[in-house]
């Protein structure tokens, strides 16, 4: 037999080692044998084999030929039969278990099969075995997960054949069991090209749930000592993003058939995905009917299915969701915000789309979400179209258009959720959804004409209604500007006005003989709602003024000069006081740049993600002409979970945020009291951690 390692390696030295260090090193290994229970004759042999390279090693001629053979390309050591075993084990304990599991499960397979009950037999199986755990953790460590289990699958089958060590078989069968998220990680991570090995993965996920009990652990497995529940939703939250959408409603689909009302939760999460990146309105009903059936423990779906209504441009219905909504905090939110209630709606749909919807996929990367287009889409009008004609309703349709406005001292819908989504210290919406707070205006269409035919089908002639409405008022609003207020609410009335005329109509449409034009009639009662509405403005503005002297700071104001450098943070179990450290320069430097002061280069602390989101954010502020003098305070900080690659804290901030015209005139100022709560998450990245995403509100 030869084997793949030289006299040097074999005794656990470099070429360059001298005589006594090679002296040295033979009586180390001489002194230290294998405890694991080896026979006597093999470790005779072992000892044998380590004086002779010793004696060769140490003789100056006979040193210098063996180098000369290394010089000209020999090679590997030849060994006889009798000592192929000890040779082995020497290989083994050189570090290369890989080799020698190889070389000894070869050693026990037909031809070369020992003598059953034989030492030799009895040595070559405990080396399979402890070099196919050892060659297993190699694999572990280089983040080869999947070949690590095969050198376990592979051990455990030896001995298994060979019908002995039954003691050290379950030590690898353990390993393997606890080794199986890392490998489900491992295959489904790989390239979607390669389709078995993500098939494969896909399979050995739904069977660790299912085995487990649904996606709450309901049942005692195998897999609960290796993988408790917190463990596991750690885990899936790691593998969520090798899924693709599809994959996911399956998954999800199939494991709510076996009782997972979790899994029903995210099948509804999932369809709603689907059906709106791949302008699919069919599968909101399919989510929708889903969450309906569901009956999850303490969660508050109306403004869920709310939000779905929305989409499928039932405004009516949506509104009446939101205000059925169990969420105090909520209802507070819609009766306080500063404009009309089917603006915050959108803004609520759309932050939650972004932040808790459309994250997770493999397959979809949606940078922003833009329910204009939505609503523009041919294919999805098309859709609401049928659906109306099938419900025997009238919809408002709407679209939406982002106008920032800074023209008057009296707005502070910008000031209170600017900017970047999910931003630290930015308002956030109750109920746990963050965002972007943006103004959205109807954008109406003149292009349409008025049909004047004397026989006319209510629903077109009511659609037809509306749009002229959009025109008469857009109208009213550019030329007189009387009204402050948002426009969604005129075109609802508007719609209500028209729904009640047109039962009047319906009973007399057979008998049009006039133009439409000479039909339509705005009475006293629209004025009425426009005068409620300047009636309204008033206490908006009065509300406007409460809130902001609400929100005035509730704490001293410190001076944030400290100068916080970016510093790389290698710590393999980073402290509290090193996470506060990197988290307050992240929050200093990003005061900063949003404050039009110096740019520093966070690379080293702060993933590219985050850093580009900041970047936009201020790109957009100098579009706005203005900037924002923004002081924290980090008052707490506690771990939530921390592995080898992640940690989650919870930080709990006083923070203040003005906002000043690129000219000095001040905006507005947002406070938080007593503090704003932040969770913040942090990975690892060439071997430092940097800050990989936070959320507001959590």
């Amino acid at each position: 037999m030869e084997l793949p390692l030289d006299h040097f390696r074999l005794i656990g030295v470099s070429p360059s080692a001298t005589s006594e260090e090679i002296l040295r090193a033979f009586q180390l290994r001489l002194d230290k044998t294998p405890e694991e229970g080896f026979t006597y004759e093999v470790l005779s042999q072992r000892a044998e084999l380590l004086r002779l390279t010793a004696d060769l090693l140490t003789d100056i001629d006979s040193r210098r030929e063996y180098e000369n053979q290394l010089l000209n390309g020999a090679s590997g050591l030849e060994l006889s039969s009798n000592r192929e075993v000890a040779g082995l084990i020497l290989l083994w304990e050189s570090g290369s278990p890989k080799e020698a599991f190889k070389i000894a499960r070869k050693a026990l397979q037909p031809p070369q099969t020992p003598a059953l009950g034989s030492s030799r037999e009895a040595d070559l199986t405990l080396l399979a075995a402890l070099s196919a755990r050892d060659a297993a953790i190699q694999e572990q460590e280089k983040r080869f997960y999947s070949n690590s289990a095969d050198f376990l699958q592979d051990g455990i089958q030896v001995l298994q054949r060979m019908g002995k060590l039954g003691e050290l078989r379950k030590n690898l069968e353990e390993d393997l069991a606890s080794l199986l998220p890392y490998r489900i990680l491992d295959l489904l991570s790989k390239d979607l090209n390669d389709y078995d090995s993500h098939k494969k993965g896909l399979s050995m996920l739904e069977n660790l749930i299912i085995k487990r009990g649904g996606l709450e652990g309901k049942n005692k497995s195998e897999y609960n000592n290796y993988l408790n529940q917190q463990e596991f939703e750690v885990f899936f939250q790691q593998i969520k993003p090798f899924l693709t959408v599809q994959e996911q409603i399956d998954l999800f689909l199939e494991l709510q058939k076996r009782g997972s009302i979790e899994a029903g939760f995210l099948a509804f999460l999932s369809l709603t995905a689907i059906g709106f990146s791949r302008r699919k309105p069919e599968k909101l009903l399919e989510a929708r009917k889903i969450l309906k059936k569901l009956n999850f423990a303490g969660l508050d779906s109306m403004p869920l299915i709310g939000c779905l209504d929305l989409l499928l441009a039932d405004v009516e219905q949506s509104l009446a969701r939101f205000l059925s909504s169990s969420d105090e905090k909520l209802i507070d939110w819609l009766n306080s915000y500063p404009g009309e209630k089917l603006e915050a709606i959108c803004i609520f749909c759309k932050n939650w789309l972004e932040n808790d919807v459309l994250v997770g996929y493999r397959d979809i990367d949606m940078q922003s979400i833009d329910l204009d287009s939505w609503f523009e889409d041919r294919e999805i009008q098309e859709f609401i179209e049928k659906l109306e004609k099938k419900s025997n309703r009238l919809t408002l349709k709407t679209k939406f258009q982002y106008q920032p406005k800074f023209d008057s001292k009296e707005s502070i819908k910008d000031s209170e959720l600017n900017s970047d989504n999910r931003e630290e210290g930015k308002l956030p919406l109750p109920g746990g959804f963050r965002g972007n707070e943006e103004q959205f205006t109807e954008e109406s269409n003149n292009s349409e004409e008025i049909i004047t035919k004397k026989s006319v089908d209510l629903y077109k002639y009511a659609k037809e209604k509306i749009t002229e409405l959009k025109f008469v008022f857009r109208e009213t609003l550019e030329n007189n500007r009387i009204l402050d207020v948002s426009p969604y609410l005129i075109y609802f009335y508007a719609f209500l006005i028209l729904f009640s005329f047109g039962i009047g109509v319906g009973v007399l449409r057979n008998n049009f003989k006039k133009p439409i034009e000479d039909k339509v009639k705005i009475d006293n009662s629209l004025i009425k709602k426009q005068d409620s509405n300047i009636f309204k403005k008033d206490l908006i503005k009065e509300g406007k003024k409460q809130f902001q002297d609400k929100s005035r700071l509730s704490f001293s104001e410190k001076n944030y000069n400290t100068s916080f450098q970016v510093k790389r943070l290698t710590a393999p179990s980073p402290s509290l006081e090193q996470l506060k450290y990197l988290i307050n320069t992240w929050l200093y430097q990003k005061s900063n740049l949003l404050a039009g002061k110096s740019d520093v280069d966070i690379s080293q602390i702060v993933k590219n993600n985050l850093i580009s989101r900041l970047t936009k954010e201020r790109q957009d502020d100098i579009q706005k002409g203005i900037y924002k003098n923004i002081n924290t305070n980090i008052e707490k900080i506690e771990l939530l979970s921390q592995t080898a690659s992640r940690i989650a804290v919870s930080v709990e901030l006083k923070y203040t945020e003005k906002i000043f015209k690129t000219n000095g005139d001040f905006i507005n100022e947002t406070t938080f009291t007593p503090f704003l709560k932040v969770k913040y998450i942090l990975g690892v990245s060439n071997k430092s951690w940097k800050l990989v995403d936070y959320i507001s509100g959590v």
